[in-house]
């Protein structure tokens, strides 16, 4: 708040609570004081910024001919913050999954979703993920980011795990001369990790994982 010299009195008001008359402190809050330049400015400084600070502010000018008020309103910001997020969930192939990530801030941050395999593309804006029919290849680390620019993003990130049932991706036969070592391949995948049995007709001859 800038001032002439024709000024008799002066006033810093939030709402219509005085915070200085003059050089003298109404208010009892010890993060407020006054920023005086030579005669001219009547500045109001708060340290330390609050969520509850914002709102209103008047500078109240009176001088013999007239008086006059200049308000200026205090935007507070608020870097955003995560504050809740899904645990680390294990489903079957085929389940549906919903995933949340709750955040607050000043502007309200935005909540945007990634799958982190190497394409990591953004799946999802909004607070909840939804995933219908959940597949073996979507599974691993989800990142959840809340940003507001008001500060660097917050991050959190869940952990989800698929179960499938077993796959035989390779069964290899062996030719092998009579005496020497036979060596018949089956490789398998499956989560959780799947255990393997051979047979010969109805007869088990080992099992393995």
């Amino acid at each position: 708040c800038y001032v002439d010299d024709k000024v008799s009195k002066v006033a810093w008001l939030n709402r219509s609570n005085i915070i200085f008359a003059g050089e003298d402190k109404w208010s009892l809050d010890p993060r407020v004081d006054l920023v005086t330049k030579g005669q001219l400015e009547y500045s109001l400084r708060i340290q330390k910024v609050d969520v509850y600070d914002e709102g209103p502010y008047t500078c109240s000018i009176q001088t013999k001919q007239q008086s006059k008020t200049s308000q200026v309103y205090l935007i507070v910001q608020v870097p955003a913050n995560i504050y809740r997020v899904s645990e680390d969930i294990t489903v079957n192939e085929g389940s549906n999954v919903t995933l949340s990530c709750l955040a607050n801030g000043r502007p309200d941050p935005s909540i945007t979703w990634r799958l982190l395999n190497p394409s990591a593309e953004t799946l999802e804006v909004g607070e909840y993920l939804e995933i219908y029919g959940i597949m073996r290849t979507q599974a691993g680390r989800y990142e959840c980011k809340a940003s507001n620019d008001v500060a660097t993003p917050d991050v959190k990130y869940v952990n989800v795990v698929v179960n499938y049932p077993p796959y035989i991706k390779l069964a290899k036969s062996s030719e092998t001369q009579m005496g020497r070592l036979g060596v018949l391949q089956c490789d398998a995948t499956a989560v959780p990790k799947p255990e393997f049995e051979w047979y010969r007709d109805d007869k088990r001859y080992c099992s393995s994982s």
